[in-house]
């Protein structure tokens, strides 16, 4: 194994500041590379997807659950399947508590095309509670690019996608899938895909943050039940 380089506290402190100003550097890169994220233009949702929940029969607009935004993890669970993806469990682990989310006005959900009877028993199994729902019906994930060819047959990959809401009408702001999947989980890494970011005042384009109320502060933040959803 190799180990890192055995130096004194002095040493260390020098080496610390210097990947500091690196680590500052690429965290501004960030910052310009959401911001040109939230500039992205959207696309209208024309078709009428149907989806299966726990309450039955959903809209795409049922299952923002009256919030201004949706992100939707693309979780991989073949109809033939009797569970769902590593990879994609391993992804669904890391999501935090959604009233944090919530009460940014946006709403977490994971989409298979698994019926959802098989859903279910795999969700109670695994302990999660977040909304999940069944697109066997349509082409949902196909038409958010959710496929790949591999040995020239199409195989679903993971994946992230954000819809922002205007009154009915539902619109597609962002998709990502692979690496870039990584480092998501926290509920800042999922609104930086979103089109109204964090929703903190020094966010670019300026207004997003009052787009759909009060912008988000340090002095706003509660304990996960404190929340008035």
């Amino acid at each position: 194994m190799s180990l890192p380089e055995i130096v004194s506290r002095a040493q260390w402190s020098a080496a610390r500041e210097e990947l500091l100003d690196k680590e500052k550097a690429v965290t501004r890169a960030l910052d310009a590379l959401r911001a040109e994220r939230r500039r992205l233009p959207m696309v209208p949702v024309d078709r009428a997807y149907v989806f299966e929940g726990g309450d039955g029969r959903a809209t795409l607009l049922d299952l923002f659950q009256g919030r201004q935004q949706l992100v939707v993890h693309h979780f991989v669970f073949d109809p033939a399947w009797e569970a769902g993806c590593r990879c994609c469990s391993a992804f669904l682990d890391q999501i935090g508590h959604l009233a944090h989310l919530h009460a940014r006005r946006t709403t977490f959900a994971a989409v298979s095309r698994a019926p959802f009877t098989r859903i279910l028993p795999f969700k109670a199994r695994m302990g999660w509670t977040v909304p999940w729902y069944s697109s066997c019906s349509g082409d949902f994930d196909a038409d958010l690019d959710m496929f790949s060819e591999e040995d020239g047959r199409p195989v679903q990959r993971p994946g992230v996608s954000c819809f922002l809401r205007d009154g009915d009408r539902v619109f597609h702001t962002y998709s990502a899938w692979g690496r870039g999947l990584e480092g998501l989980g926290s509920t800042t890494s999922l609104l930086d895909l979103t089109a109204l970011g964090r929703q903190e005042p020094w966010e670019e384009p300026q207004g997003r943050a009052y787009a759909v109320g009060a912008p988000v502060t340090q002095e706003r933040l509660r304990y996960h039940d404190e929340y008035d959803d």
